[in-house]
């Protein structure tokens, strides 16, 4: 029985994805639409539900836990919260996301200033999930 446990944690380890370590994240990432002055990004066989906010600064939405530390360490404001509604019921449930934890909040961390960046980095070093990748132009 504890092979059964170790095999089932050990797979949900596998599926934990982090988008700072996708190097074909953002130029193999093929647009999916664009929302306020940002593009979403969307790969196939990756992406499951809501895609990458921004290219600059990307912003894994099916990673995103929505804890808030971008939007409180960003020194130029780049980030607005997304309201999602369909995350209600995922936090109700309790279900994780493809970082492996349950989100907080029924919001994203949305890089819709994503052209005020200074490329500090701060965001990106700070996020729990690594759900932030910064690639400069």
């Amino acid at each position: 029985m504890p092979t059964l446990i170790a095999d089932e944690k050990t797979q949900a380890m596998a599926e934990i994805r982090k988008l700072i370590e996708d190097p074909s994240f953002p130029n193999g990432w093929p647009n999916k639409e664009t929302h306020i002055d940002h593009q979403i990004k969307w790969k196939d066989g990756v992406s499951k539900e809501y895609g990458v906010h921004g290219t600059a600064v990307g912003v894994d939405f099916d990673i995103c836990i929505a804890d808030g530390i971008c939007i409180t360490v960003c020194p130029v404001n780049v980030f607005d919260r997304m309201e999602l509604p369909g995350e209600q019921e995922k936090m109700d449930k309790g279900v994780t996301n493809d970082s492996g934890k349950a989100p907080l909040a029924t919001w994203k961390a949305d890089p819709a200033r994503e052209n005020d960046c200074i490329f500090c980095r701060a965001c990106e070093i700070q996020c729990p999930v690594q759900a932030i990748k910064i690639t400069e132009p």
